[in-house]
């Protein structure tokens, strides 16, 4: 007697389309992002990535970033993740005062 797994078949298609070059390098990207950590770029003309915790999203500093970062890039940016654009020392100097506390 055969098992019909019509939703089995539909998903290794599914998988076999997300494993495009593309999508290796997005995930390898999202793999050395830590649980409860977020990527982000920063940078005024050259972007380096930093990984930082969740918890600063609720610091009112760390908000006034996002605010800037809104009204710079809007919510499409063509590097594809949050990009913050500030001085790397300015941040630096507010994701270690808002590690300290």
């Amino acid at each position: 007697m055969a098992i019909r797994m019509p939703h089995i078949i539909h998903a290794k298609q599914v998988l076999r389309r997300s494993l495009s070059p593309k999508a290796n390098q997005a995930a390898s990207a999202a793999v050395d992002v830590p649980k409860g950590h977020f990527a982000v770029y920063i940078g005024e003309s050259e972007r380096k990535r930093f990984v930082i915790p969740i918890s600063y999203l609720n610091q009112p500093s760390f908000q006034d970033l996002l605010t800037q970062a809104e009204e710079e890039f809007g919510f499409d940016h063509p590097m594809g993740g949050l990009t913050i654009p500030c001085r790397e020392d300015v941040f630096i100097n507010l994701t270690s005062q808002l590690g300290r506390s």
